[in-house]
This record gives C-alpha cells, sequence and structure tokens, in this order.
C-alpha cells in the first residue's frame, strides 16, 4: 500500500484524539489548553487509556475545567470525580497532583499556558521542558501534550512520539517527524499521530492493515 494511502486509512479508521474523545474542543484558549494538560496529567500513569478519558469527561462534567475551578473544588470532589471514571489506585495521588498543577499554572502563568508558550519562545523542546514541571508530567505526558496540541501551537511540528514512529515503521511508513507530515495536511497531523499510537497499542491492528492493504 502507497504511504499516503495508508495515512488516509490510518485517519479514516483510527484518526481521533485523545482530545476529542475526553470531549476538548481544543483550541489556543485558556480553558482547552488547561483541559489537555489534565488529560495528560492522567494519562502519565499506567492505566488504560479509555478510563483516563472517561476520568477526564468526569472532571469536567463536575466544572473543573479551569485551573480556577479545579482549585475552587475539594480534594474530595476531585477523587470522587476520578472514581466514578473507575481511576483506581492512582485516584488521592492524582487528586493531589491536579489540586498542585492548578495551583502552579495560576502562580507562574496567570492560569494561561499560552504563557508558558511565550516562556519557550517558539523552541518545543523547551516546551517540553517546562511542561515536565507540573507534577506528574513526565516525558510521556509532555509527548502526549505536544502531539495534540501541534494543531494549535505550529511550532510543535510535527510531533510524533517513540510508539508512533515504531507503528510507522511497522507499516512501512517513514521513519521520521518530517517524512511523515509529508503524508497529510498539517491540520491532521494531531489525528495521524494518535492514529500510530492507537495502532501501537491495538494488539492486531498493524496485522490488520497490512493484510486489508
Amino acid at each position: 500500500m502507497a504511504p499516503r494511502v495508508t495515512a488516509e486509512r490510518l485517519l479514516q479508521e483510527y484518526g481521533k484524539t485523545h482530545a476529542e474523545e475526553a470531549g476538548i474542543p481544543l483550541r489556543d484558549t485558556p480553558s482547552p489548553l488547561y483541559q489537555l494538560l489534565t488529560l495528560c496529567v492522567l494519562f502519565s500513569v499506567r492505566i488504560k487509556a479509555d478510563i483516563a478519558v472517561a476520568a477526564a469527561r468526569e472532571l469536567f462534567g463536575a466544572g473543573m475545567r479551569t485551573p480556577q475551578a479545579m482549585l475552587a473544588a475539594s480534594w474530595q470532589d476531585r477523587v470522587d470525580a476520578l472514581g466514578r471514571a473507575h481511576y483506581r489506585r492512582y485516584d488521592e495521588s492524582t487528586a493531589t497532583a491536579l489540586g498542585a498543577g492548578a495551583e502552579l499554572l495560576m502562580d507562574r502563568y496567570g492560569g494561561d499556558l499560552r504563557r508558558l508558550r511565550e516562556k519557550a519562545d517558539g523552541d518545543p523542546v523547551r516546551v517540553r521542558e517546562l511542561l515536565r514541571e507540573f507534577p506528574r508530567i513526565g516525558p510521556v505526558g509532555a509527548d502526549i501534550f505536544c502531539r495534540e496540541a501541534q494543531g494549535v501551537w505550529p511550532e510543535l511540528r510535527p510531533a510524533f512520539d517513540d510508539r508512533a514512529r515504531h507503528a510507522a515503521g511497522e507499516l512501512g511508513l517513514p521513519g521520521t517527524p518530517e517524512g511523515l507530515a509529508e503524508l497529510v495536511a498539517a491540520e491532521d497531523l494531531p489525528k495521524l499521530a494518535a492514529a500510530l499510537v492507537r495502532v501501537e497499542l491495538s494488539k492486531g491492528a498493524v496485522d490488520a492493515l497490512r493484510e486489508t492493504g
């Protein structure tokens, strides 16, 4: 299968971003960017993706869509929302991390991650470094943020992490972010990156794509 055809199939069959799944209308505005950061915190432990997404939906449904609202909620409110999503084992520590992260965001950036972007001055490496200063955000969480946010922060493009590149190699696609970026329109880069990660984590997905190609 030609690389562009494979990329198109990936977009069609697996190209839903985590932000979309969590109901985040991602834009370069404070609230959606904070919601994406929250989602990345939830993904930064060993837990199933669908549970992390469900936890984000519970938090947002309870009104915790901004750092101000996260701080206004009690620690128990956060624990309860996570519990409703069956976000077990990590519910209490994550509730603490979310509160501390919201406080850091307010104190350092006035609640607006666009100020983090300004501080990074267009450097994707620096964006990742600054993101990792938030509680619970490590390399994986920072990669997820950049993978999803590249649709609204062009300087992050092309953002394809190790899992995405590995899946690309298995499918005979280019192994570099730059090569992958040539296969789709710029606005579809987050979807292609998400699709590749989903294929990497889905048992049998690579073989299924090969067989039908």
